[in-house]
């Protein structure tokens, strides 16, 4: 082998790169040659985690899911996402078990990490991604003798836990978004919540026992809820969820307490508008999983459906 030849062998020799990327050598006539790293998902995860999603729950999920899809590829790493992959992935994560729903969501994690690869230059060409079709699954939500069993229970285990369930009850805010207002959040009997799921704030009107809850927690620093540990809240919950015959039911979670106001908006004849409004959802689809409650409004079609009409001679 001549000198040339030893020279360029080491130069395209790719064993000494790390198993995080690979080396892509593009052979432009017109240009130099252009070096192109190839990514592993939890390198880009790294590279971009802190840009993409700010600090919370949701920024960990995200790096769970990300985490496992690059498990499922085996740290493959790749400078195209191909569809393949894309297949691969979501018929994985259906062997698992997971539901169209929790597949929508992990490759909607996924989607918008390699949208800023590709914007950034570290992947070539991405795939189109295609929602799962959803089920229409049942909406769980408190009756009121349920919501006294259960808030009398964890009133008894803490009653600083117990307003913030009349809070969340009564204004439909997510269990984040009412341990993350904050004192000059609230206004006039009004509460803005900043720190929201679409990244819009929005106000709405406290109830009376809304404002109760919310003052009898005057001398706290940051906010009414605000040094609530989520983990022992839901402990707390769990708690009381069994003691009131409750713990068999897996839907019994926090977040039933907005599908609770949102259930009660809407059989008190709230219009959906107005309800998608007050919960803060971007898309009128998310509210009309709760307009069949509103059933109220059909009673109007019934009397232009009976026909009075005079028995006929053969029915007499």
């Amino acid at each position: 082998m001549g000198e040339e030849a030893e020279k360029k062998d080491k130069v395209l020799n790719l064993s000494s790169f790390s198993q995080s990327y690979a080396v892509n050598y593009q052979f432009n006539p017109s240009g130099p040659i252009k070096v192109v790293k190839s990514n592993r998902l939890i390198t880009l995860l790294e590279r971009y985690v802190d840009i993409l999603w700010e600090p919370g729950s949701h920024k960990n999920n995200v790096t769970a899911f990300i985490k496992e899809l690059d498990e499922i590829l085996l740290g493959q790493a790749f400078d195209t996402f191909t569809y393949e992959m894309v297949d691969r992935l979501i018929g994985e994560l259906r062997k698992r078990g997971n539901s169209n729903a929790t597949i929508n969501r992990k490759m909607a994690a996924l989607s918008k990490l390699l949208r800023k690869a590709f914007k950034m230059g570290d992947i070539h060409s991405l795939p189109e991604f295609r929602r799962q079709k959803e089920k229409a699954g049942r909406i769980r939500f408190l009756e009121d003798d349920e919501e006294d069993r259960l808030f009398a229970a964890i009133r008894t285990r803490n009653e600083h836990y117990y307003g913030l369930c009349i809070f969340l009850v009564d204004t439909g805010a997510r269990l984040g978004e009412g341990i993350g207002l904050r004192w000059n959040d609230i206004y006039e009997s009004r509460a803005t919540f900043w720190i929201t799921k679409s990244g819009k704030s929005r106000t709405v009107p406290l109830t009376a026992r809304a404002v109760e809850a919310v003052d009898a927690q005057a001398g706290r620093p940051d906010g009414p809820f605000a040094d609530i540990d989520q983990q022992h809240f839901r402990s707390i919950w769990n708690a009381a969820k069994d003691e009131v015959a409750l713990g068999s039911d897996p839907d019994i979670v926090p977040h039933v307490l907005r599908h609770t106001c949102a259930s009660r908006l809407v059989r008190g004849g709230i219009d959906i508008r107005r309800v998608q409004m007050w919960l803060g959802h971007q898309t009128l689809q998310m509210t009309m999983r709760y307009a069949h409650l509103a059933s109220h409004d059909l009673d109007v079609c019934v009397p232009i459906l009976e026909r009075n009409r005079k028995p006929s001679d053969r029915e007499v």
